[in-house]
């Protein structure tokens, strides 16, 4: 079965929850009789390789960001619309396309239409308008929409009286086998001691309650190692500027690397999460996987992926006080885990939709 996926920068992925997820559907997860090709930026990935872990890779010139990624998606629609039993699309910015698609393509249409992307603080007006127009479109013209998260699949059910398929994202790529001396020599590093800080990743955009967080360690005076793109916006400058001179807080560039998120995730004491917006959030997931305690900001997206088990927060006062607790537990978030987001299971519900 051939299989098109359209919707991401490329692979090998480099930074996203929805480049992760193709990076671990296609490879060592994906069964023998599925033959994907993956829709790539030329522009975002310049070596242009032709093909990985057994996938072809197919180059569209455009960025695959910001507004060029709607040209960009509705280009890698059209290379799409022959020869592919099934096109993927992943996210809803390029999806306005999708009625004259139908038209021109025999595939079967499978959306996964990621979160509200409408409802996320940063959009202008015109931005969230276009972006409930596209979803309008991906909902009501693929024959399949995926929801990543149950709220995500209330939401389709209430608002367009339509099913979405429930398939999350898998985390268990975030476990690496690296010795303890390397893992020693990155909290060295980092200037980190074992279990005696909190982690968080992110993106340093409001809606992900980063100045709440940074509010309430410089509070509490625990130590923070705060992982994120600090130069990206006005809002991330103005907090590094706050807040870099302080202690107990370390905030730190953004970081790639799998096996040094792995030693900083293994040896800290908590992870908080703030994200307030979208579904189920990949950094979430793989989170879980470590088994620490997990204090997430009080959304139904949140408490929907950690089963409600995690602990929540609504202020930077809550959190403060949730950092003194001392009898929190994260095992029952790694059996959650460990039974539903590893990413073998992952792609077997996505083999089952094509």
């Amino acid at each position: 079965m051939n299989v098109a996926i359209v919707g991401i920068q490329g692979v090998p992925a480099k930074y996203g929850g929805f480049e992760s997820l193709v990076e671990n559907i296609i490879g060592e997860n994906c069964s023998q009789n599925i033959r994907y090709t993956v829709f790539c930026s030329s522009t975002d990935m310049p070596d242009q390789r032709p093909e990985y872990k057994n996938c072809r890779l197919e180059y569209i010139g455009l960025r695959a960001n910001g507004a060029s990624s709607i040209p960009y998606d509705m280009a890698s629609m059209i290379r799409a619309r022959k020869g592919f039993d099934t096109i993927l699309i992943l996210g809803t910015s390029g999806c306005v396309f999708l009625p004259i698609l139908k038209h021109l393509t025999k595939s079967r249409i499978i959306v996964n239409i990621d979160g509200l992307e409408h409802k996320r603080a940063k959009w202008g007006g015109f931005a969230r308008w276009f972006l409930r127009v596209s979803e309008s479109c991906a909902v009501h013209n693929a024959d399949v929409v995926i929801a990543d998260n149950k709220a995500i699949q209330d939401y389709v059910r209430d608002k367009y009286r339509k099913h979405a398929e429930l398939i999350a994202y898998g985390g268990d790529h975030a476990k690496r086998d690296i010795s303890n001396q390397e893992q020693n020599a990155i909290l060295e590093k980092y200037g980190l001691a074992d279990q005696e800080y909190a982690i968080t990743v992110c993106r340093i955009e409001p809606e992900n309650n980063c100045h709440l967080i940074l509010q309430a360690f410089a509070q509490s005076g625990k130590t923070l190692a705060f992982i994120g793109n600090w130069k990206h916006s006005a809002y991330a400058q103005e907090l590094h500027a706050q807040y870099a001179s302080m202690e107990n807080l370390r905030l730190l560039d953004a970081i790639y690397d799998l096996d040094t998120l792995f030693a900083l995730r293994s040896h800290a004491t908590w992870y908080v999460h703030g994200h307030s917006a979208g579904g189920t959030n990949p950094s979430l997931v793989e989170a879980m996987f470590f088994g620490k305690p997990i204090l997430a900001y009080d959304v139904v997206y949140n408490r929907e992926t950690t089963h409600n088990q995690a602990c929540y927060f609504s202020s930077a006062e809550e959190l403060a006080r949730l950092l003194s607790a001392s009898n929190l537990d994260g095992s029952p978030l790694r059996k959650i885990a460990e039974e539903n987001y590893t990413w073998q299971h992952i792609a077997k519900q996505y083999e089952q939709l094509y």
